[in-house]
């Protein structure tokens, strides 16, 4: 797992959507499956200073917290029709910024962009998502038609 230290510098750190990203979506076919692409890099201990009603009573890992979202992320996917394509570890980067490693990848197909717009805007969803937040060190998302 990685650590806090070796990170990448700030502006290229990303674990929330900037301004107008998800906007982007709109560009992506309506009716056709999206494909996201997340890459994943953990926190050593999870930062919940943005969550504190969810803090766990001791520290956690970023992996940990990422695993606890991924529990109550599940019935959102199912109810927004999305699969669970692959979820494992990453090897080295072979082609890539040396300072670009990551932990995990996760792939998850919606039967299209909406479909995912409105999971992740949903209310409860927003809330669970503060884990993801807390776990993260940094992450990419890559809306993909594969």
């Amino acid at each position: 797992m990685s650590t806090d230290s070796g990170l990448p510098p700030d502006d290229r750190c990303t674990v929330d959507p900037r301004r107008g990203q998800f906007a982007q979506l709109s560009a992506l076919p309506p009716d056709e499956p999206v494909t996201m692409l997340n890459l994943l890099r953990y926190r050593e201990v999870a930062d919940y200073s943005g969550a504190e009603d969810l803090t766990p009573v001791e520290p956690i890992t970023g992996a940990e917290a990422y695993r606890i979202y991924t529990e109550g992320a599940m019935p959102h996917l199912r109810a927004a029709g999305a699969q669970v394509i692959s979820h494992g570890q990453c090897g080295p980067t072979v082609i890539g910024p040396a300072d670009e490693e990551w932990d995990s990848i996760l792939i998850v197909r919606y039967p299209n962009p909406a479909a995912f717009v409105d999971m992740v805007k949903a209310p409860e969803y927003q809330s669970l998502s503060r884990h993801r937040t807390a776990a993260l060190a940094d992450a990419r998302l890559i809306a993909t038609s594969v």
